[in-house]
């Protein structure tokens, strides 16, 4: 990466961390100000880099110049945002008149606050009348209160703080000196940001792999910006780490807003931080954390609307996230819309309540007005969506006749019966997979008892329209692989959550009763939705990532809460002890896999055969298939000498096709001239083969051989082959 790519690389993060100031809430008694300013942050980042993408495709113009000068004026515009915000500070900081004093938002009679008064609002203190305003604190302010806040914490809440920064920033050392390897970024995640880069453009090019132009690209289009601005991709691996930061912020916020103390929310994001699935992602070029933190941010402001009314600011928030979640993954709103619903319940109650107040207080009711805010912010909601997922949508439903792509697509992944037996099924082999541990004979024990059940109510396990592909269940999903781990202390501290949540939340807190059966219903409705719309597949841990990062607040609450009941030893029996004694245990179970994790995860590590430390860049990608690296040079090397121009691709679904881009990149670093040979678009023909200079072949030799000219000399090794005419 060039000087100039590292300060186009670091004007994002600089507008960022601006944003991050200018939305920082002004009133006191927000709930974890920062975090909510963090997010609100992301979502307008997001939402401007997805925009910027799809109006400069539009214009033809994806280049550097335009993404930089894009970024450039965001960045202004995120320091004139600061520099407006410190002069009202300022200007409200004087002292005033009592006639000249403006009259407090919360003094409204309705309640509804304006955008200035809409940050999330601790729910106890949400009735509790005017709030003063707050005053921007300065840097330093803020870091005497975190020393403060490290001073007075014990032990405990030292140690899960201090493993949670250590997993972190190891995390952040591995992101930057891995190459990307991931397995489906080599087939189809990179490759569209290259075929976006050589076009100029977004229009869908003929391809034998559908993933590249059906599969949202909303992590592809922060990538894209990456490669833009950078030349390469040594900072791709950054997107999923930032993500990750964001789910714990987030969590630990969601914690927060449903009475979780300091100990609460670390506990919170100490139990998210150790998954091996969150460890893993945090440094891949995956999509499942990013959409992860999209739902997340989602389910934070919709708990900031439970107990006061939602500013047209959070709504369009709201409408950020579900776009976001949208064009990120699809399967992500299966828990958006259940969180949509709850804020709408929720705001509709508040005008009942409001109509209420007004006609005991002798006042003419006014629930028409409540109601028609609450429609308008509903339609407002579905309006950002479509803004920022509809031209995605938009160009699949021109190019296949329907939103949801094609019919392989829609019939791979969503599940093709939905009678109850069939539900039950394919959840149990769901769960199953989710828990799996290094305990064979549990794991044959679970499968075998799923199994006979199954064929007890007439259910075949396998069958196709509730298991993915040609995929056989079971299959083992303990080893810390990003594609596959289970994360069986994470999920179980999060059933159990979610249980005591609904079954008896007085025991985690008294006074949010309300709220935390709401969002554990929330929480179990998305996991239910989930297994009733998506079918069993070997790697469907990383695809309910989402709900995990939802109900691990619940864990955080309930682990707190009975760490507190054994504080007082007099009112702790036996039972309790060993309870108390049986979650330490876990956390510490948790912590020792995640250390293993990011030590000896895979495909990435830090120790061990494949270390990031040992192996060098062009092996790092080729970690899960160590053969083919010398094979694609290889092949790219006659290619090269041959001084082949237009190259043909032959290549089957599920094909690696990145790092053709990378070895036949032009001298200067443009792109190269990459046709496919095959296409499974209808309205896009493949190239002809005899329109090419060369052709390189992954997979099947007899499939490539079909597409080579008669006369051309096919070479073939292994995975990788080529094809070149007469006298090259």
């Amino acid at each position: 990466m060039s000087a100039a790519g590292s300060l186009l690389a670091a004007v994002p993060v600089a507008a960022v961390l601006l944003l991050t100031v200018a939305t920082r809430p002004r009133e006191a008694g927000a709930v974890a100000p920062l975090r909510l300013a963090v997010l609100r942050a992301a979502l307008l980042s997001g939402v401007y880099a997805v925009l910027v993408v799809e109006v400069l495709g539009a214009l033809h113009a994806l280049t550097r110049p335009a993404f930089a000068a894009a970024w450039l004026l965001f960045l202004a515009a995120a320091a004139t945002a600061v520099g407006v915000r410190r002069r009202r500070a300022t200007l409200l900081a004087q002292p005033r008149t009592a006639a000249s004093r403006p009259v407090p938002v919360g003094a409204v009679v309705s309640g509804a606050a304006s955008e200035t008064s809409d940050p999330a609002v601790d729910p106890g203190a949400a009735e509790s009348g005017p709030t003063p305003t707050r005053v921007g604190r300065a840097p330093s302010g803020r870091l005497a209160v975190a020393v403060d806040a490290w001073r007075t914490a014990g032990r405990g809440e030292r140690l899960l703080a201090g493993t949670i920064a250590g997993l972190v920033l190891v995390e952040l050392l591995v992101a930057l000196l891995a190459e990307p390897n991931n397995f489906d970024s080599q087939t189809y995640h990179l490759p569209k940001v290259e075929h976006w880069v050589a076009q100029g453009d977004l229009d869908f090019w003929p391809t034998a792999i559908h993933r590249q132009v059906t599969i949202p690209p909303g992590a592809e289009y922060l990538l894209l910006h990456l490669r833009l601005l950078t030349g390469g991709d040594q900072l791709y691996n950054l997107v999923q780490w930032a993500a990750g930061v964001v789910c714990l912020l987030v969590a630990a916020r969601i914690t927060a807003q449903l009475g979780g103390g300091r100990r609460a929310q670390l506990l919170t994001a100490f139990v998210l931080a150790t998954t091996p699935m969150v460890v893993l992602q945090a440094t891949s070029t995956q999509t499942d954390l990013v959409c992860a933190a999209w739902v997340a941010c989602a389910a934070t402001l919709v708990l900031d609307g439970l107990r006061r009314r939602t500013g047209w600011g959070t709504i369009l928030g709201l409408g950020a996230a579900t776009g976001l979640t949208a064009v990120t993954k699809t399967s992500g709103l299966i828990a958006v819309g259940p969180l949509l619903v709850l804020w709408g319940l929720a705001q509709l109650r508040l005008t009942l309540a409001e109509r209420a107040a007004t006609t005991g207080g002798g006042r003419p009711p006014r629930p028409v007005g409540g109601l028609a805010r609450t429609v308008t912010g509903s339609v407002l909601i579905l309006l950002v969506a479509a803004v920022v997922v509809g031209p995605f949508l938009a160009r699949v439903t021109a190019e296949f006749g329907h939103p949801l792509g094609p019919p392989r697509l829609r019939e791979s992944i969503p599940m093709e019966r939905h009678d109850p037996p069939s539900i039950l099924v394919n959840a149990l082999r769901i769960g199953h997979t989710a828990f799996d541990t290094p305990l064979a004979p549990l794991r044959r024990a679970g499968a075998e008892a799923i199994i006979d059940g199954a064929g007890a109510i007439g259910v075949d396990p396998q069958d196709r329209a509730i298991t993915f592909g040609r995929e056989i269940f079971p299959v083992p999903a303990w080893y810390p692989d990003e594609d596959r781990v289970a994360f069986p202390l994470a999920a179980a501290l999060a059933l159990i959550g979610v249980v005591v949540a609904l079954t008896r939340p007085r025991r985690i807190d008294p006074e949010r009763t309300g709220p935390l059966r709401a969002y554990a219903v929330v929480v179990l409705a998305a996991v239910l939705l989930h297994t009733s719309m998506i079918k069993w597949q070997p790697w469907g841990n990383r695809l309910i990532l989402y709900a995990l990062v939802l109900a691990v607040p619940l864990a955080g609450l309930w682990l707190d809460a009975l760490l507190r009941r054994h504080a007082y030893p007099g009112r702790v029996g036996t039972r309790r002890s060993v309870a108390t004694l049986a979650a330490v245990t876990v956390l510490a179970a948790s912590a020792l896999a995640g250390v293993l994790a990011v030590s000896y995860g895979f495909p990435r590590r830090l120790v061990g055969t494949g270390s990031v430390f040992t192996t060098s860049d062009w092996d790092t990608r080729f970690v899960r298939r160590p053969d083919w690296a010398d094979e694609f040079r290889w092949a790219a090397a006659a290619v090269r000498d041959s001084g082949a121009r237009r190259i043909g691709l032959a290549q089957q679904n599920d094909n690696w096709e990145y790092p053709w881009w990378l070895l036949l990149r032009q001298p200067d670093g443009r792109s190269p001239e990459l046709v496919s040979l095959q296409s499974v678009l209808p309205e896009r023909p493949p190239a002809d083969p005899a329109s090419v200079d060369a052709i390189v072949c992954t997979g099947s030799k007899p499939a490539c051989a079909k597409l080579v000219p008669a006369g051309w000399r096919l070479e073939f090794r292994g995975y990788v082959g080529y094809a070149l005419p007469p006298g090259r």
